[in-house]
């Protein structure tokens, strides 16, 4: 298995050159330019001016030169600068949002996989009782239900007509007075709202990913071998029939990596949250071309670690998996 992670982490330098390229082509197709945004608004800047600040960010150079030249610097992991009005550092940006971003992320996933894993089980054993089909009905309902809409309504009760939560930011003004529990228990009210949102939609889908797994694993003849020897029900559905059920569960985990920023955008401009969604969207309205290919140079990465930690989790849930 060793042999085949090291020729896995070789064949992951080409796809990562492939998608720079490819990121970066994609983005200059977009109309306009980070010039048009500073100037379109100044009816004084000249011609020339806008010539200058064109020349200045090598925007008049031939789309494989400004690739080159921004590869030259991430060659060493130099994203360059900001093309916004502080021209500050892209990774000094990414790393005062990167931890915000995680940390909801990761809260949000620990609580789909302790309510999705034994949800789907329990539907899946208890197939057509009522708690099968009132779980079916709260799945669907969350899942089909706008992720934007449905913060828009929890603001408005927790925060607005109840009072009990906040609605915008990671923190309150006076954060900084309070004591250790207390600034964790700011930092918990303030995000317990988009952990939520953010967990509510994935929770639904892995429920029944995991329902439906279970189910034709649940059918097989070792199973009902198992039954048969009396072996524990317990045993046999949790030892025996989960383990095996969850080998396309690993796919969805690992490919799930990209979300901790793509799928983050939505409820972090809701909630004003400064955080690597909220980043990529004003950078991509900015057209500030070396922050857009760092936030999505971090998520090709994501996508790619995503997919050898699922060939690793593979080996683990399944022992009769071997790479050779």
């Amino acid at each position: 298995m060793t042999s085949y992670f090291i020729r896995k982490l070789f064949t992951l330098v080409p796809t990562l050159l492939g998608i720079t390229f490819i990121t970066f082509l994609v983005i200059h197709l977009a109309p306009g330019e980070p010039t048009d945004r500073m100037t379109e608004l100044n009816p004084k800047i000249s011609a020339q001016s806008k010539q200058k600040l064109r020349e200045m960010y090598h925007l008049d150079k031939p789309l494989h030169v400004q690739y080159w030249l921004w590869f030259k610097r991430f060659a060493v992991l130099d994203f360059g600068n900001s093309f916004s009005a502080d021209s500050r550092p892209v990774l000094d940006k990414i790393k005062e949002r990167l931890p915000v971003t995680i940390l909801i992320n990761l809260a949000s996933e620990a609580i789909i996989l302790l309510i999705a894993i034994p949800l789907g089980v329990m539907s899946a054993t208890r197939r057509g009782s009522s708690f099968d089909r009132w779980s079916s009905f709260f799945v669907f309902f969350t899942f089909s239900m706008p992720t934007f809409w449905l913060a828009l309504l929890l603001m408005m009760l927790f925060g607005i007509q109840l009072g009990w939560l906040p609605v915008s930011g990671i923190r309150a003004l006076d954060h900084d007075t309070f004591s250790t529990l207390g600034k964790a228990w700011d930092y918990a009210r303030h995000l317990a709202l988009p952990v939520l949102i953010s967990s509510l939609t994935s929770l639904a889908y892995l429920s029944r990913f995991v329902r439906q797994s279970m189910l034709e694993v649940v059918r097989m003849d070792y199973i009902t071998t198992a039954k048969a020897k009396g072996c524990d029900e317990n045993s046999v559905i949790y030892h025996h029939a989960l383990r095996n059920a969850l080998l396309p569960i690993v796919t969805i985990l690992g490919l799930s990596l990209p979300g901790l920023i793509g799928g983050s955008v939505i409820f972090e401009t809701i909630f004003a949250i400064p955080g690597m969604g909220q980043l990529f969207y004003e950078s991509v309205m900015m057209r500030d071309y070396p922050l857009v290919m760092g936030v999505l140079i971090i998520g090709a990465g994501l996508t790619l670690a995503g997919n050898m930690l699922a060939d690793f989790c593979y080996a683990l849930v399944d022992p009769r998996i071997r790479y050779e």
